[in-house]
């Protein structure tokens, strides 16, 4: 049995989430405190003025700038329900729908922006990993993007049962496929949410929250609650006291389970590896146990992965080498799809193999190793150009994405250009200065070592055939802040 254990590390404005299955590092959650919005927010708040003539009402919420509520945001409408399933409504006039004064329970659907204010509904949801909870609905609607009809009957059929007199739901994409408990658990965690912020919605005075879109220990806690979860190691002391009130209100089953990592001596992902295993799903290369390496490359259109021997030299033949080299890469591949979140497209170019068999048993491992992925994948099989092309859903921003930013020498290219190529562009923007003043003498600022490259009379000669060809002199000056392909043409 797999030992499944959720490692939360908290610092000032950010929280990490780690997934560890028997010690190996799945996923990894980032949320940065800078970045989070008040969208699914849900407040009480009063409306302070009708605007008949915008169709509109401004609502205060209780922050620096009231906000926004249209008269269509106060008719329920779900666009993700099938276009058969919907209610069509007319939109009755601003001013029969609210008053100056009135008090209403509202959720942010837009953060604000600049001057303006957050963008609200009436038409509250409570969003879970695979449902969301419809207050007063009592129908249950289907993704439209599962397409499958005896999948949307056999979710609809397991969801129904719940729907009651405290509402219905919508059962999400990535529901495809789900099992009933899965199911059940989430349509109970909605519930008891529900129930509280009706509780709360009686209790809390006018222009306060009455709940808050869930922090990212709490919404992984949610999301994993059927990955059967053996420890949650929190290392922040505040983050582990609201992580146990959200537990003991919501998931009283998780309650136990949560453990207060106080290791003075080494941070909690450190002593699990993680650390070292994020800044190692940022490289291009992983490396394979037997030598062999996987190259990934991620684009804008899709993902490419190289897979090579490497070192890996075999014990028999060279058709057996490459077989166990590109069995071992399934395994790598569906590790690191995970991790690093990478979604949309793939294509995989293993080694090429001699046999249909051992193709077949390359593809065969490869889907046995995404089936213990939680996002939906598809492998389409081996193409006439010997590629392996898949796709896996996008749920996130990949690691990379957040991670990292465009390098400002190459910007995002790669690779930077050589120091000789650099040199020939010094070259030629001399001549383009020299036709447009008239100087004397030019100085060059450059990167050390393209400046050592134009200074190396000896190997090269370039500064000595550029002064000879201008009539002028120029000099030479590094520079330590500049990058390999910065430099100023000075004249003088």
């Amino acid at each position: 049995m797999n030992a499944v254990e959720l490692l939360v590390n908290v610092t000032p404005n950010e929280t990490r989430v780690a997934l560890m299955d028997n010690a190996e590092l799945k996923e990894v959650h980032i949320e940065r405190q800078a970045k989070r919005g008040i969208v699914g927010n849900i407040y009480k708040g009063r409306v302070t003025r009708v605007l008949p003539g915008m169709q509109s009402a401004f609502v205060d919420i209780g922050l620096d700038k009231a906000a926004f509520l249209h008269a269509s945001d106060i008719v329920s409408y779900t666009e993700c329900v099938d276009e058969n399933e919907q209610k069509q409504f007319v939109v009755k006039d601003i001013v029969e729908l609210v008053r100056e004064g009135q008090d209403l329970v509202v959720q942010v659907v837009k953060d604000p922006i600049s001057t303006k204010g957050a963008r609200l509904t009436t038409d509250i949801t409570l969003p879970s990993r695979y449902l969301v909870f419809m207050p007063e609905n009592s129908h249950v609607g289907v993704s439209q993007r599962i397409e499958s009809e005896e999948e949307r009957a056999r979710l609809k059929a397991l969801v129904e049962p719940y729907c009651d007199e405290l509402g219905g739901y919508i059962i999400r994409t990535a529901a495809e496929g789900v099992t009933e408990a899965e199911l059940k658990q989430d349509a109970d965690f909605l519930k008891r949410v529900w129930r509280k912020v009706l509780e709360r919605k009686s209790k809390y005075p006018t222009r306060s929250m009455i709940y808050g879109e869930l922090a990212l220990a709490q919404r992984v806690l949610r999301d994993f609650i059927g990955q059967g979860i053996e420890k949650i190691r929190i290392d922040s002391k505040l983050c582990f006291n609201e992580v146990k009130e959200f537990t003991e209100e919501f998931m009283p089953e998780l309650t136990d389970k949560l453990v207060l990592y106080s290791g003075n001596n080494q941070p909690l992902f450190d002593v699990y590896g993680v650390e070292s295993a994020i800044n190692a799903a940022l490289n291009k290369r992983v490396n394979l146990k037997s030598g062999g390496y996987l190259i990934i490359e991620q684009t804008e259109a899709m993902t490419t992965i190289d897979i090579n021997t490497g070192a890996f030299v075999g014990h028999r033949n060279l058709e057996e080498t490459i077989f166990n080299t590109n069995i071992e890469a399934t395994k790598a591949i569906a590790q690191q799809l995970q991790l690093r979140n990478l979604g949309g497209i793939i294509i995989i170019d293993f080694i090429d193999m001699q046999t249909d068999d051992h193709r077949n048993r390359v593809i065969q491992s490869l889907e046995e190793a995404l089936s213990k992925d939680r996002v939906k994948t598809n492998v389409n099989g081996f193409t006439q150009l010997g590629l392996v092309e898949m796709t896996r859903k996008r749920t996130r921003e990949s690691l990379e994405h957040i991670l990292c930013s465009d390098c400002l020498a190459c910007q995002g290219r790669g690779h930077v250009k050589t120091v000789e190529t650099v040199c020939y562009e010094i070259m030629r923007e001399i001549i383009r200065v020299h036709h447009l003043f008239a100087s004397e003498i030019f100085t060059v600022y450059a990167s050390p070592a393209v400046a050592d490259y134009l200074i190396n009379e000896e190997s090269h000669g370039l500064l000595a055939e550029i002064e000879v060809f201008i009539g002028k002199r120029v000099q030479v000056k590094p520079e330590v802040f500049y990058h390999q392909e910065q430099f100023d043409v000075v004249v003088m």
